[in-house]
């Protein structure tokens, strides 16, 4: 059996035996699992009343957007989720480059849409003259359900086509790994326009949990309202969580101000980008339940996970068991299995295993990040350094939030430096560098830093969705900055 025929046989089985049991729970509704089968069916019928076939979901979280998403899926139409933190033209890209004739939910108030052929209709927006549409439509891999737009570091975002079976089978391999735990609760906190939690809200129908859905957590492009996220929690006392590393750190700062999660959490993933050891010591010494792991979005998300059985500190655990990971020559972390059917524009497969761009190690099966392969710079002295692990021992210091680190060509490696608050002084901050230089070989260490209040943020375009720094953004916004730090013959020899 398929793993999308088992999804839909769970969840049949669930309607059967689970009949009363709250399956999605939103701010203003509820759906049971008894009613699931129904409310997807009917909207199925409105997507094939409609006609359409490639549907933008631009919707708030919440039980309509998972209902419409497995409606798609149900009607084996393909579904692309609007990340709400996108720009405008980032918008209209999406729009254009996958040539979408439907938009369910309202799409940002700065993007015009009217112009693009779009009209209102019973099901929300719909371009006019689907023939024409049907005809100019850019062809798609087979078997494409879901585009996924990722955020990028350069350029447009790109979309990765993917296929029912490959999301369902990272959904049946992440429920098997947290069935240990025996999920009866999940609490959604990232956006379902991102592919993430998608694969958490599926896993979790696998397992028959009732799944939170708030419209409101705390949690917007970026920005964390603390006291928004605990109500959110302890409304919801979840099981389980998916985290990026900045709500992790955000809840540890929480705690340290006294504002204590609920007990009820029995497993905490996070992922998307590199966590500071310091973050994973501090909840382990909170006795939370949290287990780093890693993936992307080419490969349906998650690839390897820590859990309380097999759990290693410092590594993001072994690989699921639909997939396997090899090291190449040069430390490319290399995905065996689930590949993406191809990027949107370009149905070109890559043969053989995915290349992720990252660095690693593998021991004993778990695997260990080191940085991405493209983000490593090569010093003066023809040291290889990934910034990556300086900025994470940089961050790992109390006083540091934020750093970014730059020394390609260059004799000595610079850094910018964002305050963990205002109070943080000049002293405090030099101590930290010190310190995490401490750890550091000579080569990686960093010798000049300016302090910047200003912090990266998605708004301002230095940050990824998921948190990650935008290196040539950063670079070419504080070029003269970064420059100032040189002596003047270094300065003008380097940039």
């Amino acid at each position: 059996m398929s793993a999308l025929e088992n999804f839909w046989l769970t969840l049949a089985k669930h309607a059967e035996n689970r009949q009363d049991q709250v399956a999605l729970a939103g701010d203003q509704d509820q759906c049971t699992y008894g009613q699931l089968p129904a409310a997807i069916n009917a909207r199925s019928r409105a997507l094939e009343a409609s006609g359409c076939r490639r549907v933008a979901l631009s919707m708030a979280n919440g039980s309509d957007w998972l209902l419409w998403d497995l409606a798609l899926l149900r009607s084996n139409l393909v579904c692309i989720p609007v990340p709400p933190f996108f720009s405008a033209e980032q918008v209209c890209h999406l729009l254009d480059s996958a040539t979408v004739d439907a938009v369910i939910g309202e799409l940002p108030g700065d993007v015009n849409i009217t112009p693009r052929g779009f009209s209102r209709t019973s099901l929300g927006w719909q371009r006019l003259m689907p023939e024409k549409q049907e005809a100019a439509a850019v062809a798609l891999p087979e078997n494409t359900c879901k585009i996924t737009f990722t955020s990028g570091t350069t350029g447009q975002p790109k979309g990765v086509c993917l296929a029912a079976e490959a999301l369902m089978t990272v959904a049946s391999s992440l429920q098997t790994a947290c069935s240990e735990v025996r999920p009866e609760r999940h609490l959604v906190l990232l956006p379902l326009g991102v592919l993430l939690d998608n694969i958490g809200v599926y896993a979790a129908l696998l397992a028959g949990a009732c799944i939170h859905l708030p419209e409101h957590t705390g949690v917007s492009n970026n920005m964390l309202d603390i006291q928004l996220l605990m109500q959110a929690l302890h409304q919801a006392r979840p099981h389980t969580l998916i985290l990026v590393p900045q709500l992790l750190q955000g809840l540890l700062q929480a705690a340290d101000a006294g504002l204590l999660a609920p007990d009820s959490l029995r497993f905490i993933a996070v992922g998307g980008g590199r966590v500071a050891p310091a973050l994973l010591e501090r909840a382990a010494q909170l006795q939370w339940p949290v287990y780093e792991g890693y993936g992307l979005s080419e490969c349906a998300s998650v690839v390897c996970l820590n859990r309380p059985t097999r759990h290693r500190a410092g590594t993001v655990g072994q690989a699921l068991p639909h997939v396997q990971i090899s090291i190449a020559e040069d430390g490319e972390i290399l995905v065996h299995g689930n590949c993406p059917l191809g990027y949107l524009g370009s149905a070109i497969r890559a043969p053989g295993p995915w290349p992720t761009g990252d660095i690693g190690h593998m021991d004993e099966g778990y695997l260990t990040i080191l940085g991405r392969k493209k983000n490593q710079f090569i010093t003066a002295f023809g040291r290889n350094v990934n910034p990556e692990w300086v900025e994470a021992e940089l961050t790992a210091e109390p006083a540091i939030a934020q750093a970014f680190v730059h020394g390609e060509a260059l004799p000595c490696n610079l850094a910018l430096i964002v305050p963990r608050h205002e109070q943080v002084t000049s002293v405090q901050i030099a101590e930290a560098v010190a310190l995490a230089n401490a750890g550091l070989p000579g080569y990686a260490r960093v010798h000049h830093w300016l302090v910047i209040a200003q912090p990266f943020t998605s708004t301002d375009g230095l940050l990824t969705s998921n948190g990650r720094l935008r290196r040539a953004a950063i670079f070419q916004h504080y070029r003269q900055a970064l420059q100032g730090l040189l002596p003047q013959e270094l300065a003008h020899a380097f940039f």
